[in-house]
């Protein structure tokens, strides 16, 4: 399965070259695939929070390599204490997306190396070398959870079945293949997928944008629903599973990812559909015991009521938090790359995050 699904590799969002950061700017796909440079840390903070790199694993991606460029203008300066004035970049960057986790892990993990320098090492050859793992580390996941995800449905149901999903957690959200998309793809290589319906995911449109053209590239079999279709799909085109991703994961086992999903979750346990996250390890945040405890990041009102800068709606306020948090009773497994957890408890969490990695 490995080398089939390098062999259908045809997205990447994120470059690193000629000592920049390169992103794909999601928010104009389809129409138009423009990349856009990065040299400062304040510019990818920038990019993160204005959406042109999106999806909790490529968030934790761009935010390593803003390191890297931050630490290189903090040299470049002379400054024998550019570690400290460091700190600056590592807040602008943890600042810029709330709720995905893996940005705050990536962020320590590079804060780690910096503290692993030995005597008369090249700190920026050795913070590079570290986001260069990250980006390769996804990707090895990516490909693990592909395959455990897939062998998952197969124990269920071996025939070719219809799948629901909703946002997009594809090539374009992560270091490469995607996580939920990841499962996807895999289970149509093995013949298991005889349609993905994918949720069209308001306010930014990202499933009808970029799963869909994702998986129209590939000659994946896609509808695209409205997502209060979902429930109605449900119940009439026999969905057997519901496969999403996730910002944050907490110690017993509750999601947060893009909202929407704690209703996919309640309408699939109304209607006997399974229901399948799936994120590295790096998502999991034990720090914290549940889902209360997660930051719901809030975005301008004006996603809902503007079209294109031209106001559709009538002259009203508008909530507009961008995740949920579907409970750990919700869920029928959690794919990471150390392994499945089915019926997701604290103590089957402590136990996955003791493991190592299966690849």
């Amino acid at each position: 399965m490995r080398e089939q699904l390098l062999a259908a590799e045809k997205v990447k969002a994120i470059e690193w070259r000629d000592g920049k950061l390169h992103l794909l700017d999601q928010r104009l796909l389809p129409r138009e695939e423009t990349w856009l440079a990065y040299d400062s840390a304040a510019g990818v903070a920038e990019a993160i929070r204005q959406m042109v790199v999106r999806g909790a694993p490529a968030i934790g991606i761009a935010a390593a390599f803003g390191l890297v460029l931050g630490a290189r203008a903090r040299l470049a300066e002379g400054d024998a204490d550019w570690q400290v004035e460091l700190e600056g970049d590592f807040t602008v960057l943890a600042d810029s997306r709330p709720t995905a986790v893996n940005l705050f892990w990536a962020l320590e993990r590079m804060r780690e190396r910096l503290q692993r320098l030995k005597v008369g090492e090249n700190p920026l050859l050795a913070l590079e070398a570290e986001a260069l793992g990250i980006l390769e580390s996804d990707r090895e996941a990516n490909l693990t959870m592909a395959q455990l995800g897939m062998e998952l449905i197969r124990k269920h149901q071996g025939s070719p079945q219809n799948i629901l999903t909703h946002c997009n957690t594809g090539a374009l959200a992560t270091g490469g293949f995607g996580t939920a998309l990841g499962v996807i793809r895999a289970a149509y290589l093995d013949g298991l997928v005889e349609r993905v319906y994918a949720d069209e995911t308001r306010p930014w449109l990202q499933g009808s944008r970029l799963t869909a053209w994702e998986l129209e590239g590939e000659g994946v079999p896609v509808t695209l629903n409205a997502d209060s279709a979902a429930a109605h799909l449900m119940k009439t085109r026999g969905i057997t599973w519901v496969i999403v991703g996730a910002d944050r994961i907490t110690a017993n086992g509750d999601v947060a990812n893009k909202i929407g999903t704690y209703q996919l979750a309640v309408c699939a346990m109304h209607h006997g559909v399974r229901f399948m996250v799936v994120a590295p390890s790096s998502t999991i945040d034990m720090g914290l015991e549940d889902g209360e405890d997660i930051p719901i990041e809030e975005r301008d009102g004006r996603e809902l009521l503007d079209v294109g800068g031209q106001r559709i709606a009538a002259n009203v306020d508008a909530y507009n938090p961008v995740f949920d948090v579907t409970p750990a009773d919700l869920i029928d497994a959690i794919v990471t790359e150390k392994g499945i957890v089915e019926r997701p408890d604290a103590a089957k969490m402590a136990q996955l995050m003791c493991r190592k990695r299966l690849h």
